[in-house]
């Protein structure tokens, strides 16, 4: 039986952090990744087989044979595989979501921390303050920002004053200077959109060769900054760390209260290796379903609670002349004025343009309601319009419900034998009339920048999870409210610790990737200061 010092679980933004942090710091860890180590070579480039297409399959895991979930809608359940829809996916890879995101690299507002108190708590809703406030992140956002490397311009006006960006911003696009003049006719202040990108050639990899299939694969020069290629490599060459790919954790082992080990599946067996410290950063479906599984973290209720994604807000266009120019990643232009202090309505969120979009990607999510999705009238209007489609979206600050939760199937089971995770419960009531209101702003948007035509997707309630899950085990000072305290650390399991997004409260009308690494190592230094 192998004993370390930390076993970490889950290899993504969260979890490639600490164990960074925990191997610099001269402990021996164990880093178990339910995925490969893929290269650029192993990864399709297909355009409906991708993490951000996934209609026969995807790039990144985790396999769809032996990784069901069970997704229950409308009082309807049904099993589903990794690529389909009410999944929920998280990339299994080295890396996870880190090796195929688009990597907007966003602070979460000051107001973000203290939604309850700045908005009151509505009815059926969880809502409440984080624990800790943004100037206890702060220093933690910069150390991301450089050890990571997040490429972008000056801060928007609405947000607290920082250090500068280790790279500058990619340029302004076509859609970006249109976009930056609708703004300027409003009023509105606009700013570069930050990314976890190289526009120099930065820690022995190249820049960005600005191509066309960024967010949803893996990229070509090596420039997007992931765990992958920055602080893993770097947690290898100390000689702490030892990295298992393939290795599925399926169950902390714990002994009176305490953690004593990780039993999990590697080279066609089941292996235990005991350690002080478990690290789980997982993703908000993993790390809820594992510590249920280990019967750890169920005390206050919530544990598999308030879960929560991002719903998007937006609006799209078509121009009167082409405006796509072929220059990726794409996002390039976004504002801020709609984060907070919207009359009326609770939170906000931040607008941009988008990554380049797939053709395939506009033909099925894009349509005019009056054009059909396939014949001859369907061809028409994409060899029309897509060169003049223009678009401007962002995720919306959601109020989480308690309704919307994981929890352990009774029925079906994974390749393992263990009950996978029940996905159920829709967003709170108050997360639609936000998207709403700022679907319309990004409407106003298009239409100032020249849009001849602008048309956008009413949003009912469903249940949000995707790329940017969050709330599962919330972070909180009391645990008859909250399942990890504001260290990250498992009430009533000291030596163990959560490190991705599962912990956020609430998830920010930002992309929270940012979040995730600074909270990763925030809690990890708390550890490596414990011992």
């Amino acid at each position: 039986m192998s004993r370390y010092d930390a076993i970490v679980i889950g290899s993504g933004a969260g979890g490639g952090v600490a164990a960074y942090v925990l191997a610099q710091a001269g402990k021996k860890v164990l880093l178990l990744e339910q995925g490969k180590w893929l290269t650029f070579e192993d990864e399709p480039r297909d355009h409906l087989r991708n993490h951000r297409l996934s209609r026969y399959g995807h790039n990144t895991g985790p396999d769809l044979d032996g990784h069901p979930r069970v997704f229950v809608e409308n009082g309807q359940e049904r099993t589903v595989q990794p690529h389909q829809g009410g999944y929920n996916a998280i990339a299994a890879a080295v890396g996870s979501g880190t090796l195929v995101y688009g990597g907007q690299a966003w602070r979460f507002h000051p107001l973000d921390f203290k939604m309850a108190s700045t908005y009151g708590v509505p009815a059926g809703s969880s809502l409440v303050d984080w624990p800790i406030e943004y100037e206890d992140l702060a220093p933690f956002y910069h150390r991301a920002e450089w050890e990571i490397g997040v490429a972008g311009g000056d801060p928007a006006p609405q947000m607290p004053a920082r250090p500068t960006y280790p790279m500058h911003a990619v340029p302004l696009t076509e859609k970006g200077r249109l976009l930056h003049a609708g703004a300027e006719k409003m009023g509105w202040k606009t700013q570069p959109v930050p990314l976890l990108i190289n526009t120099a050639f930065r820690d022995g990899r190249r820049a960005c060769v600005a191509c066309q299939h960024c967010v949803g694969f893996q990229c070509p020069s090596n420039a997007k900054n992931g765990t992958q290629n920055t602080v893993i490599p770097k947690a290898l060459a100390t000689g702490n760390l030892t990295l298992l790919t393939e290795a599925t954790a399926l169950k902390i082992e714990s002994q009176d209260g305490v953690a004593t080990g990780v039993t999990y599946f590697h080279e066609g067996a089941e292996k235990t290796a005991t350690c002080e410290v478990v690290v789980v950063a997982a993703s908000a479906v993993e790390s809820a379903r594992l510590l249920m599984l280990s019967d750890l973290g169920g005390g206050s209720g919530h544990l598999g609670r308030n879960l929560q994604g991002h719903y998007y807000a937006g609006a799209w266009g078509v121009m009167s002349d082409p405006v796509w120019d072929g220059v990726g990643p794409g996002v390039s232009i976004s504002t801020l004025e709609f984060s907070h202090g919207n009359e009326g309505v609770i939170g906000g969120g931040m607008l941009a343009d988008d990554f380049v979009m797939l053709p395939l990607s506009y033909a099925k999510g894009y349509r005019p309601p009056e054009v059909p999705q396939w014949g001859l009238a369907h061809k028409h209007w994409m060899r029309d319009t897509y060169r003049r489609f223009i678009q401007v979206t962002g995720p919306v600050h959601e109020i989480p419900n308690p309704e919307a939760r994981v929890t352990l199937d009774p029925n079906v089971t994974d390749m393992f034998g263990r009950p996978v995770a029940r996905l159920s419960g829709v967003a709170h009531a108050e997360t639609v009339r936000t998207t709403r209101f700022l679907t319309q702003r990004a409407a106003e948007w298009l239409r100032a920048a020249g849009s001849e035509q602008v048309w956008h997707r009413d949003h009912g309630q469903f249940l949000s999870g995707g790329q940017h899950q969050a709330g599962t085990c919330r972070m909180g000072d009391d645990p008859k409210s909250s399942v990890v305290d504001r260290d990250g650390r498992l009430h009533g399991t000291p030596n163990v610790f959560v490190a991705d997004g599962s912990v956020h409260p609430t998830n920010g009308g930002f992309n929270p990737v940012l979040t995730i690494m600074a909270m990763s190592f925030r809690t990890t230094e708390g550890i490596v200061n414990m011992w």
